[in-house]
């Protein structure tokens, strides 16, 4: 099948996995939200298109996430759900990340995945997933996908039980942020050059 083919497979069969997604956000006291001053709506607000992109899309240089999401598709606010769809070439990585608003659950649609979480006890699960198998990673942990594959790219589409789950990339969170240099060599046990050298190459 070709990847652009399984772009649109993918979105069909991730319909069942929006309904697995736990829910997250808060009850609404009528059936959708409209934004603030909108002018009347038609089914145009209740469709999402921009994935349409992705179906003839070459697969990229580096990994790469598309996400469905309250900001892009206003009419997910107070829905419950959202989606991303994730594609890794060989050999990238998804860096290590949280979602606080949200599990995860992950339907890897090609190729091969490793994952893994870290739980709050600092006990991490790995799994080497394969085509058609779907990971969930639980609310609020640190967590990765790696595709080890350096010759073919992997595939994912990812259900969210919240419209904002939000993404806390943790390489950019500590070596990308205004943490004073010395916090983080006294966190991390080493010096601080070291720490200006992670935030040099985060920056390349």
């Amino acid at each position: 099948m070709a990847f652009g083919k399984k772009i649109l497979f993918l979105i069909v069969t991730s319909l069942a996995i929006a309904q697995m997604a736990i829910s997250g956000d808060p009850d609404i006291l009528t059936d959708f939200v409209l934004p603030p001053n909108s002018p009347p709506i038609d089914s145009n607000f209740f469709t999402f298109t921009a994935f349409r992109s992705l179906v003839s899309a070459p697969v990229p240089p580096t990994f790469k996430v598309m996400k469905a999401t309250m900001e892009q598709f206003p009419a997910l606010n107070g829905q419950s759900v959202s989606y991303a769809v994730l594609i890794y070439p060989g050999g990238s990585v998804n860096p290590v990340h949280t979602h606080p608003r949200s599990a995860e659950l992950l339907f890897l649609t090609q190729g091969t995945l490793e994952v893994g979480f870290v739980d709050s006890t600092n006990k991490l699960y790995t799994q080497s997933l394969q085509t058609g198998d779907i990971f969930v990673f639980p609310k609020g942990l640190v967590h990765f996908q790696y595709n080890a594959d350096v010759k073919n790219p992997a595939l994912a589409i990812s259900a969210f039980g919240s419209a904002n789950a939000g993404t806390v990339s943790l390489p950019n969170s500590m070596f990308n942020s205004t943490i004073d240099d010395t916090v983080l060599a006294l966190s991390f046990k080493t010096d601080v050059a070291t720490i200006q050298k992670l935030k040099s190459g985060l920056k390349g």
